[in-house]
């Protein structure tokens, strides 16, 4: 009852002022953007306690720095967005006047996962806020330490019926998604996204859901193995590994697989010297997530599967720190062929041919993102044609996610909808057609009796062309 209350909150102070105008938008992004840079530190700070170690720097670039940039973009295109867009309205209403206005839905419900918590929760934030709506927010109970400053800045933001934050354990997140919110933005996997969206259904809430997938890494036979090892390796390290687009196994030409694991070791040990001592490399953000990938190895282990890590050193329970595994000679019964990996592990397939390739991925679930690495034109252009994913980036992984004034989102049960640039905008909004008679009205000419009236010859015109 406490949180259908506040949403009523919510939904009666959203309707004093249904159409904000974009000064008002832009004053409530600046408020956000200023409360975030004030707090910065802390939020670093939070993150490096609730991970166990995550540098500033990472923390800067994953979770900080999207937002701010996000923000920005957002404001600079504002005008654009809000801007009715004039439609045709054809021979049948022939001198009318047709237009698609964007209007605010309404409360906008956010449910953020633990990965990157700031870009997930404040992204859609922020999208909500350009297309006008009031937001509660649901983030993960599983970084306490980001919570409480994400508090602090939503606090100081906002007034608590324009946005509020939600806390509590699963089970609240549970009842939160059964809210009758005017449109619902979920991150997480794709198996709670399954409940998030059946518990949505109940009151006909519209979802976005951005879940993940297993997402491959296509090396070209073209490509310099050195070249497309430094492009792959930070984004499988970032975060270690535990981003909803990192690279979750890869096609390797079959006669390049042991140099592929040459040159990943190699560059990941350039990347993070004395690992037991270096600050720069993400923990395993929890006891629980870190055996996981242990039982991952184990299993790969049993049956058949070579293992090497990055840099030489297992996994350190202790401090949850844990390099790259390269896992070659995988089969499709190991569990890390079956289920996201989300974190340090690498499975290495190998092929012969694109065609192999494209089959391989048509006939597993759609994943989120997928990662192309060669040069040749043909070879990009027949994995865009004959392959379905989220998103793609060509020579280079992640980073189309960090396109603003581009739609990100899955396809499939990598997730539906999208929450960035002008489909973004439109996804939080009600596109509402409006159509406009002037003083003449041609409706008298083609109203009953028929017999006397201009429609019988109109529709005989009409239905010629």
């Amino acid at each position: 009852m406490k949180l259908l209350t506040q949403l009523k909150a919510h939904k009666d102070s959203f309707l004093k002022s249904p159409m904000p105008s974009r000064q008002e938008r832009i004053k409530r992004l600046q408020s956000l953007k200023d409360a975030l840079l004030k707090h910065q530190d802390a939020l670093c700070a939070a993150l490096n306690k609730d991970f166990g170690q995550r540098s500033t720097t990472e923390s800067q670039l994953l979770d900080i720095l999207p937002t701010i940039n996000y923000i920005n973009y957002s404001c600079r295109k504002l005008k654009g967005w809000m801007k009715a867009e004039k439609r045709h309205s054809g021979l049948l209403l022939g001198g009318a006047k047709v237009k698609v206005m964007y209007q605010p839905l309404g409360v906008v419900g956010i449910i953020g996962s633990w990965n990157a918590p700031l870009t997930v929760t404040l992204a859609p934030l922020v999208t909500a806020l350009s297309a006008g709506n009031h937001a509660m927010i649901k983030m993960s109970e599983f970084n306490p330490n980001t919570n409480q400053i994400v508090a602090k800045i939503i606090e100081q933001a906002f007034d608590q019926n324009l946005v509020s934050m939600v806390e509590g354990e699963a089970s609240v997140s549970a009842e939160f998604s059964q809210l009758p919110f005017d449109h619902l933005v979920f991150t997480g996997s794709t198996t709670v996204g399954k409940h998030v969206m059946s518990a949505a259904a109940k009151n006909l809430t519209p979802v976005t859901l951005e879940l993940g997938g297993k997402c491959p890494v296509i090396i070209g036979e073209d490509i310099d193995i050195d070249d497309a090892v430094s492009r792959i390796v930070f984004g499988k390290a970032f975060n270690s590994g535990q981003i909803c687009l990192a690279p979750d196994y890869i096609f390797c030409p079959a006669d390049k697989e042991t140099e592929f694991v040459q040159a990943y070791c190699k560059k990941f040990q350039k990347l993070f010297p004395d690992f037991a001592n270096n600050k720069d490399h993400t923990s395993i953000h929890s006891d629980r997530h870190f055996q996981r990938f242990q039982n991952l190895l184990s299993d790969a282990k049993q049956k058949g599967a070579t293992i090497t890590s990055a840099n030489n050193i297992e996994g350190n329970a202790s401090t949850r720190l844990m390099a790259t595994h390269l896992v070659s000679n995988v089969t499709e019964d190991m569990q890390l062929m079956q289920e996201e990996i989300f974190g340090p592990i690498l499975p290495i397939k190998t092929y012969k041919n694109l065609e192999e390739v494209s089959s391989y991925i048509n006939n597993k679930t759609s994943p989120l993102g997928l990662y192309i690495m060669t040069f040749n034109k043909k070879s990009q252009q027949y994995l865009l044609d004959n392959t379905h994913s989220g998103g793609v980036s060509i020579n280079e992984v992640l980073f189309h996610a960090m396109c603003d004034d581009a739609p990100f989102g899955g396809v499939g049960e990598s997730g539906i909808g999208h929450y960035h640039g002008p489909e973004g905008f439109k996804a939080l909004s009600k596109a509402k057609t409006v159509l406009t008679r002037g003083k003449f009205y041609p409706g008298k000419w083609t109203s009953p009796p028929y017999d006397n009236s201009l429609i019988k010859p109109v529709l005989k015109f009409l239905l010629k062309i």
